[in-house]
């Protein structure tokens, strides 16, 4: 039987498993959206404070090429479209997200990768999704909130805004994270009370393992008439991973990108519906194993990056370079769990990467 865990939480025993959100009001669920907007949700019977299971099958490192769904000149390129998009006044800032690949032996188990990351690579919002019943399998060591819920209170903490160390974060950075803001305060104000929603903390700079992110919150109180269904109509695809207006955003991104995102950008979290509680975060620092059409099994993970008029495009490839590089690092065998430096993450990952 399939098992999630979230933090100390240890969700056992499924008991359904849905392709909706009709049913988030009573029971303990674990909720995965794609980004294409594809819903899985699952209830458990049974939910306690556990660490996550021990492995019986350590995690060897994937020994194939990582390939990748844009190289750098396509991604360059694809920025340097964006770029011209902005120009011509039909969009303000778009993520641009490549997934890479690498084939996943048969036997291979995620449940050591996931004690991996969780040794090598903390996170605020780690999780470890093992529901071959739903056709879930995934490892998230995400940093992002999409939506916190507390009762009527929700609350989200966009990301935008990444560099090595806090004293390189540009300009850029600032405003993009600024711009997003804006975005997910008109995207709860379609769900929360009317002169509730504000902005708690803006640009806050977070440090996480190999890097720092600009992290703002914003929240507001739910209107009592409020449902999932309409709290994610109004706030999915997550702003900071889709960009602004969303709507020329997201179709940038299907013109520009050549493959799903999955998981990747989505939704991967839990809902309590008797507590009114629920946790779901951005899936971004995000592995997941999948087949091809052809039946080969592959570990995926995603990176991508915010554009603006000011970006540049070769450091935005860089910018995909630098969040891939520790995860991918610890997948490969590359990146040992202790600290390590950025340089070395970097060129583990320039060293194991290939095109497509």
């Amino acid at each position: 039987m399939g098992w999630a865990q979230f933090g100390d939480r240890l969700a056992t025993d499924v008991v359904e498993v849905r392709h909706d959100v009709d049913g988030l009001g009573a029971g303990f669920w674990a909720l995965v959206v794609s980004f294409e907007g594809e819903i899985t949700a699952v209830r458990f019977a049974t939910v306690r404070h556990a660490p996550t299971p021990a492995s019986d099958t350590p995690w060897v490192p994937v020994a194939g090429e990582w390939t990748t769904s844009l190289d750098r000149a396509a991604y360059v390129a694809a920025v340097s479209d964006v770029r011209e998009r902005i120009a011509a006044g039909t969009v303000y800032q778009v993520n641009i997200c490549r997934v890479m690949s690498c084939p996943l032996p048969e036997a291979a188990d995620l449940d050591g990768l996931g004690l991996l990351l969780a040794q090598g690579n903390p996170a605020p919002y780690a999780a470890r999704l093992a529901l071959p019943e739903a056709g879930l399998d995934i490892v998230c060591a995400s940093p992002e909130a999409y939506l916190l819920r507390r009762g009527g209170h929700l609350v989200s903490r966009p990301i935008k805004g990444t560099a090595a160390i806090a004293e390189q974060m540009l300009p850029k950075d600032h405003a993009e994270n600024v711009m997003i803001v804006d975005l997910v305060r008109n995207d709860l104000s379609h769900v929360c009370r009317p002169g509730t929603i504000r902005v708690d903390r803006l640009c806050a700079v977070e440090q996480h393992p190999g890097l720092v992110h600009l992290v703002s919150d914003v929240s507001g109180d739910l209107r009592r008439d409020a449902t999932w269904a309409d709290i994610l109509a109004a706030s999915f695809p997550p702003g900071s991973v889709s960009g602004a207006p969303k709507s020329t955003a997201l179709q940038a991104i299907s013109d520009l990108e050549p493959v799903p995102r999955g998981p990747y950008c989505g939704a991967i979290g839990w809902v309590d519906g008797d507590a009114g509680e629920a946790a779901l975060a951005v899936g971004i620092r995000t592995f997941w194993a999948e087949r091809d059409t052809v039946g080969r099994r592959w570990l995926r993970f995603g990176a991508g990056s915010g554009i603006t008029w000011a970006s540049d495009p070769q450091a935005e490839w860089e910018e995909t370079e630098l969040k891939a590089a520790r995860l991918v690092g610890l997948a490969s065998g590359t990146v040992h769990a202790g600290p390590g430096t950025i340089d070395d993450d970097r060129r583990d990952l320039a060293h194991a990467e290939r095109r497509l």
